[in-house]
């Protein structure tokens, strides 16, 4: 395992105005000094800053959801990595499948943003899983494989700076979920595929489980092998069911 603690992160997508997101946010802290567990919460970049204050003095890390590669120029409507850090910001999730497949971000696209995030000072949360055609397929490890090789810097990836969630797309938001043998088998090729390239370096990186967890089936997800975590999306949105994930990790 990456880390004596698990990393609990919410994903909260589109959701939450300033009022409900600062609500949330502090009824998350009021509750959120777990001893088994790190929590991270990734509001939209519209609220970072006031739900990063409503966190602020717990235990409760904030995260953005996305950031771009440049560090300044002429991109309106994005957010670079530093505006990210700025606002408050530890974390910054990429590459998650919403963007890959709804928005076109490639593989390459995915390291730049990521380098620019080691460069800001923010841990990475890189976001791999294959599509319900390639697991149909068989070919769910290869693409796995392909998209660490290509998401991830040749230089700066460590604990400290990079986690991987593995998420496969056709669990998200659907409720459904892998078994957890489908579970333990890609995360242990996660691990083993960042061994080869990293060596030693490879066990302090935490994997982190994305798609559909649940209170109901967070304690079985999370005592997977290699499972050092859980990215959150709907059950993120509900302080209640997000503390029964991060209580499931003990």
């Amino acid at each position: 395992m990456a880390a004596s603690k698990k990393l609990i992160a919410g994903n909260w997508k589109m959701n939450m105005l300033a009022a409900d997101g600062i609500a949330l946010a502090r009824a998350i802290a009021a509750q959120g000094d777990i001893p088994t567990c790190d929590l991270l919460v990734c509001p939209p970049a519209t609220i970072l800053r006031a739900v990063a204050e409503a966190a602020g003095g717990s235990s409760v890390a904030v995260g953005g959801q996305d950031c771009h590669e440049a560090e300044s120029g002429a991109f309106t409507g994005d957010v670079s990595a530093a505006m990210v850090r700025d606002a408050g910001a530890s974390h910054v999730i990429l590459g998650h499948s919403e963007r890959r497949h709804g928005l076109g971000e490639s593989d390459a696209r995915v390291c730049a943003k990521a380098v620019a995030a080691h460069a800001a000072g923010l841990t990475a949360i890189v976001c791999i899983g294959e599509t319900e055609a390639e697991r149909d397929a068989g070919k769910t490890l290869d693409v796995l494989s392909g998209q660490l090789a290509g998401s991830l810097p040749d230089a700066g990836v460590d604990g400290a700076t990079t986690v991987i969630a593995y998420e496969p797309v056709w669990a998200i938001g659907t409720g459904r979920t892998p078994t957890l043998d489908e579970v333990a088998v890609a995360h242990g090729h996660i691990r083993a595929t960042l061994a080869v390239a990293m060596g030693d370096t490879a066990a302090d990186i935490g994997l982190l489980y994305g798609g559909s967890m649940k209170p109901g089936n967070a304690a079985d997800l999370l005592a997977v092998p290699d499972v050092d975590g859980g990215l959150i999306g709907g059950a993120s949105l509900d302080a209640e069911s997000f503390l029964a994930i991060a209580a499931a990790a003990g």
